[in-house]
Protein backbone atom coordinates (compact mmCIF):
# COMPACT_ATOMS: atom_id res chain seq x y z
CA UNK A 1 0.00 0.00 0.00
CA UNK A 2 1.00 3.48 -1.21
CA UNK A 3 0.81 6.66 1.00
CA UNK A 4 1.14 10.14 -0.73
CA UNK A 5 2.77 12.31 2.24
CA UNK A 6 2.15 16.12 0.75
CA UNK A 7 4.52 18.21 3.53
CA UNK A 8 3.05 21.81 3.30
CA UNK A 9 5.37 24.79 3.38
CA UNK A 10 4.79 27.39 5.98
CA UNK A 11 4.39 29.97 2.91
CA UNK A 12 1.75 27.73 1.34
CA UNK A 13 -0.03 26.59 4.98
CA UNK A 14 -0.73 31.21 4.94
CA UNK A 15 -2.06 31.22 1.54
CA UNK A 16 -5.80 30.73 2.40
CA UNK A 17 -7.68 28.43 0.25
CA UNK A 18 -9.54 29.82 -3.33
CA UNK A 19 -13.03 31.34 -2.37
CA UNK A 20 -12.28 31.66 1.43
CA UNK A 21 -12.73 34.90 2.64
CA UNK A 22 -10.93 36.19 5.72
CA UNK A 23 -12.58 37.17 8.45
CA UNK A 24 -11.68 40.48 9.80
CA UNK A 25 -10.37 41.04 13.27
CA UNK A 26 -13.24 41.99 15.93
CA UNK A 27 -11.85 44.92 17.81
CA UNK A 28 -13.31 45.53 21.23
CA UNK A 29 -15.74 48.00 21.33
CA UNK A 30 -14.31 49.86 24.49
CA UNK A 31 -11.09 50.39 22.24
CA UNK A 32 -13.17 51.90 19.47
CA UNK A 33 -15.09 54.25 21.48
CA UNK A 34 -12.41 55.69 23.20
CA UNK A 35 -14.72 58.78 24.69
CA UNK A 36 -18.20 57.54 26.12
CA UNK A 37 -21.12 59.87 25.75
CA UNK A 38 -20.70 61.19 29.20
CA UNK A 39 -16.96 61.99 28.78
CA UNK A 40 -17.93 63.99 25.78
CA UNK A 41 -20.87 65.80 27.29
CA UNK A 42 -18.52 66.75 30.30
CA UNK A 43 -15.07 67.74 27.90
CA UNK A 44 -17.97 69.82 25.98
CA UNK A 45 -18.92 71.26 29.39
CA UNK A 46 -15.31 72.39 30.61
CA UNK A 47 -14.22 73.73 27.43
CA UNK A 48 -17.69 75.42 26.25
CA UNK A 49 -17.87 76.98 29.63
CA UNK A 50 -14.97 79.02 29.97
CA UNK A 51 -14.88 80.10 26.62
CA UNK A 52 -18.62 81.16 26.86
CA UNK A 53 -17.72 83.25 29.63
CA UNK A 54 -14.47 84.54 28.46
CA UNK A 55 -15.93 85.36 24.80
CA UNK A 56 -19.06 87.60 26.96
CA UNK A 57 -16.75 88.90 29.69
CA UNK A 58 -13.88 90.03 27.71
CA UNK A 59 -14.86 90.41 23.93
CA UNK A 60 -18.09 91.28 23.83
CA UNK A 61 -17.43 93.67 26.39
CA UNK A 62 -14.98 95.06 24.52
CA UNK A 63 -16.43 95.58 21.30
CA UNK A 64 -19.50 97.28 23.16
CA UNK A 65 -17.06 99.63 24.92
CA UNK A 66 -15.29 100.22 21.62
CA UNK A 67 -18.87 101.48 20.34
CA UNK A 68 -20.60 103.54 23.53
CA UNK A 69 -17.22 105.58 23.61
CA UNK A 70 -18.88 106.74 20.36
CA UNK A 71 -22.27 107.46 21.94
CA UNK A 72 -24.18 109.31 25.16
CA UNK A 73 -25.83 106.73 27.88
CA UNK A 74 -26.65 106.89 30.81
CA UNK A 75 -27.21 103.21 31.31
CA UNK A 76 -30.93 102.92 31.65
CA UNK A 77 -32.73 101.94 28.51
CA UNK A 78 -30.98 100.98 25.20
CA UNK A 79 -33.53 103.26 23.42
CA UNK A 80 -31.41 106.21 25.51
CA UNK A 81 -28.29 105.71 23.58
CA UNK A 82 -27.66 108.42 21.29
CA UNK A 83 -24.52 108.83 18.90
CA UNK A 84 -22.37 111.75 19.94
CA UNK A 85 -19.07 110.77 17.17
CA UNK A 86 -15.63 111.91 18.68
CA UNK A 87 -17.14 114.49 21.34
CA UNK A 88 -16.48 112.15 23.88
CA UNK A 89 -12.57 111.98 22.86
CA UNK A 90 -13.03 115.80 22.20
CA UNK A 91 -14.37 116.69 25.81
CA UNK A 92 -12.04 114.57 27.63
CA UNK A 93 -8.51 115.84 25.84
CA UNK A 94 -9.62 119.22 26.50
CA UNK A 95 -12.54 119.77 29.32
CA UNK A 96 -11.07 116.88 31.76
CA UNK A 97 -9.12 118.76 34.20
CA UNK A 98 -8.37 114.96 35.40
CA UNK A 99 -7.71 113.45 32.18
CA UNK A 100 -3.78 114.62 32.02
CA UNK A 101 -2.81 114.43 35.39
CA UNK A 102 -4.40 110.45 35.21
CA UNK A 103 -1.40 110.13 32.24
CA UNK A 104 1.23 111.73 34.02
CA UNK A 105 0.58 109.48 37.43
CA UNK A 106 0.23 106.31 34.79
CA UNK A 107 3.71 107.29 33.57
CA UNK A 108 5.00 107.93 37.64
CA UNK A 109 3.59 104.41 37.98
CA UNK A 110 5.94 102.83 34.95
CA UNK A 111 8.88 104.98 35.56
CA UNK A 112 8.99 103.82 39.14
CA UNK A 113 8.41 100.35 38.70
CA UNK A 114 10.71 99.79 36.19
CA UNK A 115 13.54 101.87 38.14
CA UNK A 116 13.37 100.62 41.79
CA UNK A 117 11.48 97.30 42.04
CA UNK A 118 12.76 96.04 39.05
CA UNK A 119 16.16 96.00 39.60
CA UNK A 120 15.97 95.07 43.16
CA UNK A 121 14.04 92.17 42.11
CA UNK A 122 16.73 91.33 39.76
CA UNK A 123 19.23 91.78 42.65
CA UNK A 124 17.42 89.08 44.85
CA UNK A 125 17.74 86.26 41.75
CA UNK A 126 21.10 86.82 41.31
CA UNK A 127 21.53 85.95 45.47
CA UNK A 128 18.60 83.11 45.15
CA UNK A 129 20.24 81.54 41.89
CA UNK A 130 23.78 81.34 44.42
CA UNK A 131 21.87 78.43 46.10
CA UNK A 132 22.39 80.13 49.18
CA UNK A 133 20.85 78.01 52.30
CA UNK A 134 17.12 78.87 52.82
CA UNK A 135 16.96 80.10 49.73
CA UNK A 136 13.28 78.31 49.49
CA UNK A 137 11.96 80.07 52.47
CA UNK A 138 13.34 83.60 51.35
CA UNK A 139 11.67 83.03 47.73
CA UNK A 140 8.70 81.95 49.26
CA UNK A 141 8.88 85.18 51.78
CA UNK A 142 9.52 87.35 48.73
CA UNK A 143 6.91 86.15 46.18
CA UNK A 144 4.12 86.11 49.12
CA UNK A 145 3.11 89.54 48.18
CA UNK A 146 2.30 88.66 44.37
CA UNK A 147 -0.28 85.85 45.40
CA UNK A 148 -2.00 87.81 48.08
CA UNK A 149 -4.76 89.91 46.76
CA UNK A 150 -4.29 94.27 46.18
CA UNK A 151 -7.12 94.71 47.84
CA UNK A 152 -5.48 93.13 50.56
CA UNK A 153 -1.93 94.68 50.59
CA UNK A 154 -4.01 97.86 50.33
CA UNK A 155 -5.81 97.32 53.56
CA UNK A 156 -2.40 96.31 55.27
CA UNK A 157 -0.47 99.46 54.04
CA UNK A 158 -2.97 101.76 55.16
CA UNK A 159 -2.36 100.09 58.86
CA UNK A 160 1.18 100.88 58.03
CA UNK A 161 0.48 104.65 57.04
CA UNK A 162 -1.92 105.07 59.43
CA UNK A 163 -1.09 108.69 60.82
CA UNK A 164 -1.88 107.67 64.73
CA UNK A 165 -0.72 104.33 64.97
CA UNK A 166 1.01 103.21 61.93
CA UNK A 167 4.21 101.43 61.50
CA UNK A 168 6.12 104.72 60.12
CA UNK A 169 4.76 107.74 61.90
CA UNK A 170 5.48 105.45 65.01
CA UNK A 171 8.83 104.88 64.70
CA UNK A 172 9.67 108.90 63.07
CA UNK A 173 7.94 110.08 65.93
CA UNK A 174 5.13 112.09 63.72
CA UNK A 175 2.24 110.45 65.37
CA UNK A 176 1.49 113.15 68.24
CA UNK A 177 -1.01 116.13 67.88
CA UNK A 178 0.44 118.83 65.95
CA UNK A 179 3.26 116.43 64.40
CA UNK A 180 0.96 114.25 61.97
CA UNK A 181 2.23 113.01 59.13
CA UNK A 182 -0.91 112.16 56.57
CA UNK A 183 0.63 109.85 53.81
CA UNK A 184 -2.93 109.35 52.41
CA UNK A 185 -4.63 112.50 52.55
CA UNK A 186 -1.64 114.65 51.50
CA UNK A 187 -1.75 115.06 47.86
CA UNK A 188 2.05 115.41 47.35
CA UNK A 189 2.87 112.36 49.52
CA UNK A 190 -0.27 109.89 48.48
CA UNK A 191 0.81 108.97 45.05
CA UNK A 192 4.76 108.06 45.92
CA UNK A 193 2.49 105.81 49.30
CA UNK A 194 1.45 104.15 47.38
CA UNK A 195 4.00 103.45 44.66
CA UNK A 196 6.16 102.31 47.48
CA UNK A 197 3.61 99.86 48.34
CA UNK A 198 3.13 98.46 44.57
CA UNK A 199 7.14 98.54 44.70
CA UNK A 200 6.64 95.95 47.55
CA UNK A 201 4.82 93.43 45.57
CA UNK A 202 6.35 94.19 42.53
CA UNK A 203 9.55 93.06 43.33
CA UNK A 204 8.64 89.37 44.04
CA UNK A 205 7.37 89.49 40.55
CA UNK A 206 10.43 90.13 39.17
CA UNK A 207 12.32 87.90 41.14
CA UNK A 208 10.33 84.85 39.89
CA UNK A 209 10.94 86.22 36.57
CA UNK A 210 14.80 86.81 36.34
CA UNK A 211 14.90 83.24 38.61
CA UNK A 212 13.35 81.54 36.07
CA UNK A 213 16.01 83.38 33.35
CA UNK A 214 19.28 83.13 35.43
CA UNK A 215 17.88 79.35 35.59
CA UNK A 216 17.65 78.39 32.01
CA UNK A 217 21.81 80.16 31.70
CA UNK A 218 24.02 77.62 30.34
CA UNK A 219 26.41 76.91 32.84
CA UNK A 220 29.02 76.35 30.52
CA UNK A 221 28.70 80.20 29.68
CA UNK A 222 29.82 80.69 33.69
CA UNK A 223 32.85 77.94 33.77
CA UNK A 224 34.01 79.55 30.07
CA UNK A 225 34.16 83.23 31.84
CA UNK A 226 35.70 82.14 35.33
CA UNK A 227 38.43 80.36 33.23
CA UNK A 228 39.35 83.60 31.40
CA UNK A 229 39.91 84.88 34.69
CA UNK A 230 36.04 87.13 34.91
CA UNK A 231 35.04 88.39 37.72
CA UNK A 232 31.31 87.99 39.54
CA UNK A 233 30.58 91.00 38.55
CA UNK A 234 32.39 90.90 35.19
CA UNK A 235 31.01 87.69 34.42
CA UNK A 236 27.24 88.90 35.26
CA UNK A 237 27.18 92.29 33.01
CA UNK A 238 29.53 90.44 29.91
CA UNK A 239 27.38 86.77 30.44
CA UNK A 240 24.90 86.28 32.75
CA UNK A 241 23.06 89.61 31.79
CA UNK A 242 23.09 89.56 27.79
CA UNK A 243 21.72 86.10 28.06
CA UNK A 244 18.81 87.49 29.34
CA UNK A 245 17.40 89.74 27.30
CA UNK A 246 14.21 87.43 26.25
CA UNK A 247 13.57 87.64 29.97
CA UNK A 248 13.82 91.80 29.85
CA UNK A 249 11.63 91.89 27.48
CA UNK A 250 8.84 90.15 29.20
CA UNK A 251 9.71 91.84 32.06
CA UNK A 252 9.73 95.45 30.31
CA UNK A 253 5.84 94.15 28.95
CA UNK A 254 4.69 93.19 32.11
CA UNK A 255 5.39 96.69 33.73
CA UNK A 256 3.97 98.59 31.27
CA UNK A 257 0.78 96.41 32.18
CA UNK A 258 1.40 96.93 35.52
CA UNK A 259 1.39 100.45 35.16
CA UNK A 260 -1.49 100.45 33.16
CA UNK A 261 -3.72 98.59 35.45
CA UNK A 262 -2.93 99.70 38.57
CA UNK A 263 -7.03 100.24 39.87
CA UNK A 264 -7.12 98.06 43.04
CA UNK A 265 -4.50 99.59 45.56
CA UNK A 266 -4.96 103.21 44.65
CA UNK A 267 -8.95 102.61 45.01
CA UNK A 268 -8.27 100.80 48.51
CA UNK A 269 -6.40 103.84 49.99
CA UNK A 270 -8.42 106.87 48.48
CA UNK A 271 -10.41 105.79 46.13
CA UNK A 272 -8.33 107.75 43.40
CA UNK A 273 -8.62 111.11 44.71
CA UNK A 274 -6.16 113.99 46.03
CA UNK A 275 -3.21 113.23 43.68
CA UNK A 276 -3.43 110.11 43.06
CA UNK A 277 -5.86 110.12 39.88
CA UNK A 278 -5.03 107.17 37.21
CA UNK A 279 -6.74 106.33 33.99
CA UNK A 280 -8.63 103.28 35.54
CA UNK A 281 -9.97 105.00 38.60
CA UNK A 282 -11.54 107.38 36.06
CA UNK A 283 -13.13 104.63 34.13
CA UNK A 284 -14.56 103.07 36.97
CA UNK A 285 -16.14 106.49 38.57
CA UNK A 286 -17.71 107.74 35.24
CA UNK A 287 -19.00 104.02 34.52
CA UNK A 288 -20.57 103.39 38.06
CA UNK A 289 -20.02 106.48 39.86
CA UNK A 290 -23.00 108.89 41.01
CA UNK A 291 -23.10 110.49 37.16
CA UNK A 292 -22.92 107.02 34.85
CA UNK A 293 -21.82 108.36 31.93
CA UNK A 294 -20.94 104.86 30.42
CA UNK A 295 -20.16 106.24 26.90
CA UNK A 296 -17.55 108.99 28.61
CA UNK A 297 -16.22 106.23 30.64
CA UNK A 298 -16.06 103.74 27.60
CA UNK A 299 -13.78 106.52 25.74
CA UNK A 300 -11.31 106.46 28.55
CA UNK A 301 -11.28 103.03 28.40
CA UNK A 302 -10.50 102.69 24.45
CA UNK A 303 -7.91 105.07 25.13
CA UNK A 304 -6.36 102.72 27.83
CA UNK A 305 -6.36 100.03 25.44
CA UNK A 306 -4.89 102.03 22.47
CA UNK A 307 -2.01 102.41 24.91
CA UNK A 308 -1.71 98.85 26.06
CA UNK A 309 -1.86 97.56 22.57
CA UNK A 310 0.83 99.98 21.82
CA UNK A 311 2.66 98.18 23.56
CA UNK A 312 2.07 94.30 23.15
CA UNK A 313 1.43 94.34 19.42
CA UNK A 314 4.98 95.07 18.89
CA UNK A 315 6.14 92.67 21.55
CA UNK A 316 3.61 89.71 19.81
CA UNK A 317 5.18 90.94 16.45
CA UNK A 318 8.59 90.04 17.91
CA UNK A 319 8.16 86.96 19.65
CA UNK A 320 6.13 85.48 16.31
CA UNK A 321 9.03 86.35 14.22
CA UNK A 322 11.62 85.05 16.63
CA UNK A 323 9.50 81.39 16.03
CA UNK A 324 8.95 81.36 13.09
CA UNK A 325 13.01 81.43 12.56
CA UNK A 326 13.72 78.92 15.37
Amino acid sequence: MTTDTTTKTPEAAAVPPPGHTPAKKRVPQSRRRLLTRRDRITLALMAGVPTILHVALVWVTAIASIFLAFTTWDGIGFDSIKWVGLDNFKQLFNDNPQFWPAVEHNVIWFVVLILIPTPFGLFLAVQLDKRIRFSRVYQTAFFLPVVISMACIGFVWQLVYNPDTGLINSIIGANKPGHYIDWIGDPHLNLWAVLIAASWRHTGYMMILYLAGLKSVDPSLREAAALDGAGEWQTFKSVIFPTLRPTNTVVLVVTIIEALRAFDLVFVFNKGAQGTELLSILVTNNIIGESSRIGYGSAIAVVLLVISLAVIIPYLIATFRKERRA
